[in-house]
């Protein structure tokens, strides 16, 4: 019975993160922040969830799938540009597993925690979707303008939006079952 219930738990968070993904995402989009050239997506803020639980990394995976597909993305955005948040998630879901398996004494808000867990989001976005905007979208500028535009969008959405996220949920999460 109680396995039953993580799971379910497990799946109900994935399941919501899904979501949220994809409502900030449109949000993004609706401001003029999710596409192009410079891109500040809302939703990877979300980013930092793999921290509290792995349901977030399915849940990033196919909130990322719906958002491009809904927001008018191309075949290969939404297949690469989903691949890069996968990887993303499953980087800071591996690094969380080293900091509890080395470090459990160390408590899960350390600031460590959090900048080298959206390291992994930030730098797979900055390393694939360059290569989405030239070569699928035909965007207009150089590959090294197209990474410092990414990860400069990347680090404030997902470093410092995640940052702030993450000292949320330390702070007034408690009540929270993580799956």
């Amino acid at each position: 019975m109680k396995n039953n219930l993580t799971r379910m738990r497990s799946l109900s968070q994935g399941a919501l993160i899904a979501a949220l993904y994809v409502v900030l995402t449109l949000i993004s989009n609706i401001l003029g922040l999710a596409s192009g050239v410079i891109q500040l997506r809302l939703s990877e803020i979300l980013c930092v969830l793999p921290l509290f639980t792995g349901a977030a990394v399915p849940g990033l995976f196919v909130g990322c799938i719906l958002a491009n597909t809904l927001s008018g993305c191309a075949l290969w955005d939404v297949v690469f540009g989903s691949i890069a948040t996968l990887i993303g998630a499953l980087g800071t879901a591996l690094v969380t597993r080293l900091f509890r398996r080395h470090s459990s004494a160390v408590p899960l808000s350390e600031k460590r925690h959090t900048i080298l867990a959206v390291l992994p989001p930030v730098l797979a976005n900055t390393l694939t979707v360059p290569f989405i905007l030239t070569w699928v979208y035909g965007a207009q500028g150089s590959l090294p303008f197209f990474f410092l535009t990414v990860f400069l969008g990347e680090a404030i959405s997902c470093g410092v939006g995640g940052w702030l996220l993450h000292r949320f949920l330390c702070r007034y999460g408690k009540t929270i079952h993580w799956a």
